[in-house]
C-alpha cells in the first residue's frame, strides 16, 4: 500500500484572497449554523505540475478535485478525507451493481471561495470546504459525459436517477454512517451532462427529485 501525505500550506498565508499569486477568495467569517464543517480549513495543498497525477485514495488522484478556475500553477486544493472514503464507497457499490469503472469522472470537486462566488453559488457550498463532488460514471465509452445506465440508448438525468438511487440506498447502512450528508440529482444541459451532487456535511439533506 502507499501512503502519500501532503503538508498543507497555512490559511495565514493568504493576502488579500491571493495565495502565491493563486485567488482563493475570502471564507465566511461565521460558520453556517455554526458547524465546524463550515469553518474556513487550516490550509490547502499545493498542486503543480508535477504531483497532481498524486493518488490520494486508491481511485482518485489530486487533479480531479481541482477548481475550474483559469489561474495557473501552483493551484491549491482542500480535500476532505471524508469524502474520499465516501467517493471509494459509492465506486464499490457502482461496481457492485454492475456499472464497471475504475473511478468517477469529477466534474466539479474543489471551489475556491473567489470562484464560486464569480459562479454565482451560494456562499455556504460544500465544494468551498472541500466536501462535496459532482460526479457521474464515465467508462463505456469515456467520452466526457454520463453513460447511459438505464439502457435506453439515451444520455440523460435518467442515467443520473440511477446513480442518486445507488447512493441513496446506502443511507440507514452502519458502515454508511459516517457519510451522511447532501446528495443531490442534475439534469443535463447545453454545458454539461446529468451527474450526481455528493458531499459530506453531517446530516441528510436530498434535492433534484
Amino acid at each position: 500500500m502507499a501512503l502519500n501525505v501532503f503538508v498543507m500550506v497555512p490559511r495565514a498565508k493568504v493576502v488579500n484572497g491571493i495565495l502565491n499569486g493563486y485567488r482563493i477568495g475570502e471564507y465566511p467569517k461565521t460558520a453556517f449554523k455554526g458547524l465546524s464543517v463550515y469553518k474556513p480549513p487550516p490550509g490547502f495543498i499545493e498542486v503543480t505540475p508535477e504531483n497532481e497525477d498524486t493518488s490520494v485514495s486508491p481511485h482518485f488522484t489530486l487533479k480531479q478535485f481541482l477548481c475550474k478556475q483559469a489561474d495557473g500553477h501552483p493551484k491549491y486544493v482542500v480535500l476532505r478525507e471524508r469524502l474520499l472514503l465516501k467517493l471509494e464507497l459509492v465506486l464499490q457499490e457502482t461496481n457492485a451493481g454492475g456499472f464497471r469503472s475504475d473511478t468517477l469522472h469529477v466534474m466539479s470537486g474543489y471551489c475556491t471561495p473567489y470562484f464560486n462566488k464569480a459562479i454565482g453559488n451560494v456562499k455556504y457550498s460544500r465544494h468551498v470546504f472541500g466536501g462535496a463532488a459532482d460526479v457521474f460514471i464515465d467508462a463505456s465509452p469515456v467520452d466526457g459525459v454520463m453513460d447511459d445506465l438505464n439502457g435506453d440508448g439515451r444520455l440523460d438525468v435518467r442515467d443520473a436517477a440511477v446513480l442518486y438511487d445507488i447512493v441513496d440506498r446506502l443511507y440507514g447502512e452502519e458502515r454508511y454512517d459516517s457519510f451522511v450528508g447532501g446528495l443531490g440529482q442534475y439534469r443535463e444541459t447545453p454545458a454539461h451532462g446529468a451527474f450526481v451532487h455528493v458531499e459530506v456535511r453531517g446530516f441528510r439533506a436530498r434535492w433534484g427529485r
